[in-house]
């Protein structure tokens, strides 16, 4: 099977001008975030409707071809591109509807996080969204979304409402809590693995003042202002939320980065008081947070080559605040270093056994981000999970996978149920963003 005899079948069942084997919409489905990915597909067929995802499904079941979905991109492991097969790019379906009397939106598989926020701010709402602008919202929340709203509003796969999603035989469903409760509660946090949901129900919010930026302390600092952290995240309100990170600062040094969200009432001032004082401090009120998630989505531009891992502990000890330190100062590239969410409120309330997302307690879950230009660094990342390893809670953040990680890294106890209803809605095993057989 040749990509053209792919292309061709295709073309039989769709318009014009929507399936590439090459050219420009070709090179910009297969460009993703992580410059280090070489998967090709054969062919990219440019999603403009339901219909069109369902007939690609179709075809790829027919040929036997390897199929994937293209949102956002931002897969560090390159899931997104289908290596010598069929890629759906998603990205012409990005509509995001505001129902703002019900507080909800219907958004489409294909919409950024930033056309959320943004969407939503124009009605005066806002929505559970992760820490990167240009990720696609659909895959953060399919497999469970950790944000700076997190403490208020919980993860990005707690405000789900329903979903539109195309099965492996083709088939349009719609899934909430009561058509499907099975295939709805394993959309919330089971990673893709079970469909291509082509829009979503997204609960919104009405948030009070949000307050935020980030602070910069150098790394001498680390013990003093990591011990300070551990304490404000031990009896944060749900309104606060401190995610931090050991990375460079603007001049290149080593530095520790204290990034505090409050969705209502804030007092930097003592918040800052706490910590002592740091190298600078840019907390302000902010009147659009999608133009403040842009300065995010600046420090982590794509084209860089990455390998991400991930750690998760209770909070943060002297042993691991070492770690963490040490390993910093030890990387081989600059852009390397260590972004860490934290973990509580309204999302460690929600019982465990809800969603597939299976650690349902106060934690600060460690990403450690190998960044290179032309290379990235690999090595650096293994061993700092390594040297993290024997602090860690069990698991892993299915979002954040490595091609080679257990499937029952991610679940825990909730594997052996995804694995039932991943047998049931897709016993051939079409879609494989994380194994569960």
């Amino acid at each position: 099977m040749t990509a053209e005899d792919a292309a061709r079948a295709l073309r039989a069942r769709l318009p014009d001008g929507q399936v590439h084997t090459s050219g420009p919409q070709y090179e910009s489905a297969a460009t993703v975030w992580n410059a280090a990915v070489v998967a090709r597909p054969d062919v990219v067929v440019e999603c403009r409707s339901t219909a069109d995802v369902q007939a690609s499904v179709r075809v790829a079941r027919e040929l036997g071809l390897p199929l994937s979905v293209r949102g956002g991109g931002h897969d560090w492991a390159g899931r997104a591109l289908a290596d010598g097969g069929i890629t759906l790019d998603l990205r012409p379906l990005n509509r995001v509807a505001v129902d703002a009397g019900r507080r909800a939106a219907v958004v489409g598989g294909g919409a950024q996080s930033n056309d959320v926020l943004a969407a939503a701010e124009a009605h005066g709402l806002t929505a559970a969204v992760g820490t990167i602008g240009t990720v696609g919202f659909a895959g953060l929340a399919l497999g469970g979304g950790y944000g700076p709203f997190l403490g208020k509003y919980g993860l990005a796969a707690d405000n789900l409402l329903g979903a539109e999603i195309v099965l492996a035989d083709g088939e349009v469903v719609l899934a909430n809590a009561s058509r499907l409760p099975d295939l709805w509660w394993a959309l919330r946090g089971g990673g893709g693995n079970f469909g291509v949901v082509t829009s979503l129900g997204v609960r919104l919010h009405a948030p009070p003042q949000i307050t935020t930026g980030p602070v910069w302390y150098p790394a001498a600092d680390a013990g003093r202002v990591f011990a300070a952290v551990a304490e404000i995240q031990a009896s944060a309100p749900d309104e606060l939320t401190v995610q931090t990170g050991v990375l460079a600062g603007a001049d290149g040094s080593l530095c520790v980065m204290v990034w505090p969200t409050w969705c209502g009432n804030a007092d930097p001032d003592s918040f800052l008081a706490r910590l002592g004082t740091p190298l600078a401090a840019e907390i302000a009120p902010v009147s659009s947070y999608a133009a403040e998630i842009a300065r995010r989505d600046a420090m982590f531009p794509g084209g860089r080559s990455v390998t991400i891992r991930t750690r998760s502990f209770p909070a943060f000890t002297p042993e691991i605040v070492s770690v963490l330190v040490t390993q910093a100062e030890a990387r081989t590239s600059p852009l390397s270093g260590l972004s860490i969410h934290h973990f509580h409120g309204v999302a460690a309330r929600i019982p465990a056994a809800s969603t597939p997302f299976p650690l349902r307690e106060d934690h600060v879950m460690v990403e450690v981000l190998g960044l290179g230009e032309g290379t990235d660094d690999r090595s650096w990342a293994d061993a700092t999970s390594a040297a993290l390893a024997p602090y860690a809670l069990p698991g892993a953040y299915a979002n954040l996978l490595g091609p080679d990680v257990p499937s029952a890294e991610p679940f825990g106890p909730h594997t052996a149920r995804l694995r039932d209803i991943k047998h049931r809605y897709d016993p051939d095993g079409v879609f494989r963003a994380i194994p569960l057989a």
